[in-house]
């Protein structure tokens, strides 16, 4: 594992949240709310993503999770889901050029495949073009759903031993696994657990969102609809994790014990 795992081990518990998840809720019953069509709360969430990729990026935050399109999402109107991908088309032809301009690494993980061939090809364009940024890596989860990841991360698990031979190695049971070998397979692998959740809209719920990685996120959960969400909001955010006491188990004494 490259990074630490809060259910194997002790992981750092930084002021500022070196990783940030966020479930942007609510663009439609922004524009509901304003007597607007759905798709200009689409439109205007995306400006939002904007927004919270510079103020992550001005406040230390190494890495942004967005999660823009669930694997459930395709239950909604066809026209609003045509109007999603024309959306995600439109905002990787205009970002990802300023993005790599300022030394930000972009990632799309979700099962892939639905897309179509040339949204498939610009995500690739992108993230081949940032892969060797390092400022910040933000990380667009697309047809994504916790239990695809853990099931597809079983998968390529069991693929990987079966072309290693572990499971010939005499005394090896191929039935038995541990969660680090697991861990290596999930689709963000490459950055470590989330310290803050946020989720915007007024619900709360994780959705099937990173259901791994999650497991010892602080949660914080807000009324504001995305398209409102702005750094003032995300300050907000913040110092409610700098309050919260991260045990990860332990005890508050523990905590006092250690700090002396």
């Amino acid at each position: 594992m490259a990074h630490t795992s809060s259910t194997q081990s002790l992981p750092a518990s930084p002021t500022v949240p070196k990783h940030v998840a966020i479930i942007m809720d609510g663009n439609g019953r922004w524009a509901t709310s304003r007597f607007l069509p759905r798709v200009a709360g689409h439109g205007k969430g995306v400006e939002a993503v904007r927004a919270a990729v510079e103020a992550c990026a001005a406040r230390g935050v190494e890495y942004l999770t967005l999660f823009a399109f669930s694997s459930e999402n395709w239950r909604r109107p066809a026209d609003e889901v045509s109007l999603l991908m024309r959306l995600f088309m439109v905002a990787l032809e205009r970002e990802v050029g300023k993005m790599h301009a300022n030394g930000i690494r972009l990632k799309v993980v979700g099962d892939l495949n639905r897309f179509d061939d040339k949204l498939q090809q610009m995500i690739d364009n992108a993230e081949r073009k940032t892969a060797g940024n390092t400022a910040m890596t933000v990380t667009i989860c697309a047809n994504y759903g916790g239990r695809w990841d853990v099931m597809q991360a079983v998968q390529k698990m069991l693929a990987a031993r079966a072309a290693s031979g572990v499971a010939a190695i005499a005394g090896q049971d191929a039935n038995v696994f541990s969660e680090d070998e697991l861990a290596q397979h999930l689709a963000m692998a490459y950055a470590p657990e989330p310290d803050l959740f946020i989720r915007t809209g007024g619900e709360q719920r994780i959705s099937n969102f990173l259901l791994w990685q999650l497991a010892y996120s602080e949660l914080y959960f807000t009324d504001t609809y995305w398209p409102d969400f702005g750094a003032d909001e995300l300050d907000k955010a913040i110092a409610s994790y700098q309050q919260r006491e991260r045990r990860f188990g332990r005890t508050s004494a523990q905590l006092l014990e250690q700090a002396s």
